[in-house]
């Protein structure tokens, strides 16, 4: 038990709650698509955020092209999907995390899953700089 001691004492400050802190930052995205609120998503993307498209090409590399990217999914009146972390880590830096979950679609069906690198940035805030969905995996 002591060895579990030394271990915490040793972790940096930004690092404690830091899992706590990206899950609240993932489930804040997410609610950008439930509330329709382009500009709040928007605020979510670092400057340097690449969204993965299929293949593992970049399909959309800066914040400019990933807010002009999915802009067409805040254009309905309700959202064609939603998504909610199940998985999150950070490092023990405290500097960087990933989340990763289910993506829904309307009627609450599972139909991909996401995975999101967050880099936390100079202003203290947690932003998205890789992501990457893909179909759900329809195994037995």
């Amino acid at each position: 038990m002591i060895l579990g001691v030394v271990v915490s004492a040793g972790a940096k400050p930004q690092a404690k709650g830091g899992r706590e802190r990206v899950r609240e930052a993932e489930k804040g995205f997410a609610g950008t698509m439930a509330r329709r609120d382009h500009g709040a998503f928007t605020s979510y993307l670092s400057d340097e955020a690449v969204f993965l498209g299929n293949g593992d090409q970049p399909a959309l590399r800066g914040k400019r092209a990933v807010a002009d990217g999915w802009k067409k999914f805040f254009e309905a009146s309700t959202p064609p999907f939603s998504w909610d972390p199940d998985v999150v880590e950070v490092l023990d830096s405290g500097s960087l995390a990933l989340s990763s979950g289910p993506v829904q679609n309307p009627k609450g069906e599972v139909v991909g899953r996401f995975t999101s690198i967050w880099r936390l940035e100079a202003d203290g805030r947690w932003r998205v700089i890789f992501d990457r969905g893909c179909a759900a995996c329809r195994c037995a």
